[in-house]
């Protein structure tokens, strides 16, 4: 359980402030957001008359744009330090209804371009200062068939804030309001339970804490599971909405193409998982002979295959060990982690009241800033060297493309992030001392497959569904959810596991659900950071060379073509497939060590 933020030593806080030291330089940033409102009204209704009105609108517009997220990022970075302080929700509010104001004053601009006569944009792109939006305006016109009529653009840009209701009442009611009971620690000791806790509690030795646990946590979901499943529903009908009112045939159909990706590499990676769930489930049948366990439960799958080793690592240790697990990449790669390390970038402890999980997040004109509830034990390592992965590269981006082109698409943001991870193993691997050890790191890099790539695409099964089924016109209540749920962890582990009635419930607990078809770029990423790992390491500074360049084109260009430079395919349903074949070698490799 987190303790009082102001007795948190400084050092493991990050300095936020730096963006904005006090509340006058806040509301002077706001104001100016108001003027540049106010002067890209101006331009309504004028972008067509000639190429300076088009070039000041453009500007006006991304520059209200960067001052934006500077504040937006600060708000909501503020809020979670402690979600209960109303004042800094009703900050992070006030930026929330600024950005939806912005966005509605220049809601015009898209129709109008795409509505300026092909030959007379063309001239207007050759202009030296215009040229500069040439792929701005090119990703513009290939939104063309999916754009609205000038009013229509403008109604559902005042409606956007609305869309982001379901995930504001998951948040609240998930960290904010959600109560958790107390269970006994393997010491009988008296332990409330907590969002960051549960994952510790699974991971007990002792069988009765870990059910104690996934049983007391699943009944306080079960409580909810109404408010919980209309949320849900709610957020799955927004999307369908927006897809439908944009002339897409489905809500999946318009996630992909934001980032320019096909059907196929979803419903690839879908078939690639299926084909090898032989696998996940022999490694759990080797989990389950291993921990002396008749039967083996959903709550007992986190728990480490030994209890002849275990790792601690406080916050510090981990910094070392980060260091020198990253040294393929190289001394200017380094350079920016020893950065976040010594400047605060990190707000590292759980305190009262803090988001949970993790992130990475920061703005164009600020450095990267994370987020996370270190523990000291091998999942907040690996968890800090994800984030830390995201860091380096929006610091990249940002330092290397220009402010439009700077954010990199979602698909290919898990990459990065992932990549650290297997650099990690590897070097912990190779750097073990013991049989026990190597078995506990084997353990490791299994449960990040099967989390990231056969648990990620599970979710992204259970998306699929649940939003094909409101497409159908099918109502979905907390049963549906449920039902829905529950067979999908059925088809995923019944050849191994028993899957307890609770589990149907798990859908209610991940806040990605709230992220429109986001779960499956990160199996997609592991397959692609697994590929790009290795070549590193065998290929040595070719391969680094190739991979900064990724890391710094930002969004100068889309994630297909992005990977396939810097050395992988993800049309090519073989880039999944030998992931999977890495799980089912370190399955084999675990299977002969013990």
């Amino acid at each position: 359980m987190g303790i009082d933020r102001s007795k948190i030593e400084s050092k493991f806080k990050w300095k936020i402030e730096e963006m904005y030291s006090n509340k006058e330089a806040l509301e002077s940033d706001i104001s100016k957001v108001k003027e540049l409102i106010a002067k890209a009204k101006e331009y309504k209704g004028k972008l067509e008359e000639s190429k300076n009105n088009l070039l000041e609108a453009l500007n006006i517009s991304e520059k209200a744009s960067q001052i934006l997220q500077n504040l937006y990022v600060y708000t909501h970075m503020k809020q979670h330090e402690d979600t209960r302080i109303n004042a800094n929700q009703g900050m992070a509010t006030k930026t929330d209804m600024l950005s939806t104001e912005l966005s509605m004053a220049t809601s015009y601009m898209i129709p109008e371009i795409i509505s300026i006569d092909d030959k007379k944009l063309e001239n207007y792109l050759k202009d030296e200062n215009l040229s500069f939006y040439d792929k701005y305006i090119k990703d513009i016109l290939r939104e063309k068939p999916h754009t609205l009529s000038e009013s229509e653009e403008e109604i559902l840009a005042a409606t956007s804030d609305l869309s982001g209701v379901p995930e504001n009442i998951y948040d609240m009611l998930s960290f904010a309001d959600l109560e958790f009971p107390e269970i006994e620690d393997e010491d009988g000791n008296k332990v409330k339970l907590s969002h960051s806790n549960f994952s510790v509690f699974l991971k007990s030795k002792n069988s009765r804490v870990r059910k104690d646990a996934f049983e007391a946590t699943y009944s306080v979901y079960d409580k909810y599971k109404n408010t919980f499943a209309s949320t849900l529903y709610g957020g799955i009908k927004g999307e369908i909405f927006y897809s439908k009112i944009r002339k897409y045939n489905s809500a999946l159909e318009a996630s992909l193409f934001q980032d320019d990706i096909s059907k196929d590499v979803y419903t690839n990676l879908i078939d690639a998982v299926d084909e090898n769930l032989d696998s996940l489930n022999k490694y759990v049948d080797i989990k389950k002979k291993l921990l002396g366990l008749e039967e083996i439960h959903m709550y007992d799958l986190y728990v480490p295959l030994t209890d002849k080793f275990d790792m601690k690592i406080p916050y510090e240790k981990a910094q070392g060990i980060i260091l020198e697990a990253l040294k393929p990449l190289g001394e200017e790669y380094l350079s920016i982690i020893k950065r976040a390390f010594s400047e605060n970038w990190i707000d590292v402890y759980e305190n009262e009241g803090k988001q949970g999980g993790a992130y990475s997040w920061g703005s164009y004109d600020s450095h990267p800033f994370i987020l996370m509830n270190y523990k000291d034990d091998l999942n907040s390592l690996f968890t800090l060297i994800h984030e830390l992965g995201h860091s380096v590269h929006s610091y990249y981006s940002r330092t290397s493309q220009p402010y439009i082109y700077s954010n990199y698409k979602i698909f290919v943001a898990e990459v990065a992030s992932t990549l650290n991870e297997l650099l990690l193993i590897n070097y912990l691997l190779d750097n073990s001392n013991s049989k026990e050890e190597r078995i506990y790191l084997l353990n490791y890099y299994l449960e990040q497959f099967r989390t990231t790539v056969y648990r990620q695409t599970m979710f992204a099964e259970f998306e699929k569904i649940t939003h094909e089924s409101v497409e159908s016109g099918e109502p979905l209540t907390a049963d549906e959810f449920n039902n829905i749920y529950y067979k999908l962890n059925e088809k995923y582990y019944k050849q191994s596991t028993i899957v307890d009635e609770q589990i149907g419930l798990e859908w209610a607990r991940i806040p990605h659900f709230y992220s429109n078809f986001y779960v499956y770029k990160y199996a997609t990423g592991f397959s692609a950071a697994s590929a790009l790992s290795q070549q590193i390491l065998e290929e040595g500074q070719l391969a680094v060379d190739r991979y900064l360049v990724f890391l710094k084109s930002g969004g100068s260009d889309y994630p297909l073509n992005q990977l396939r430079a810097a050395g992988v395919d993800m049309e090519k349903k073989e880039a999944v497939d030998k992931a999977l074949h890495v799980f089912r070698e370190l399955v084999e490799k675990l299977e002969k060590e013990i």
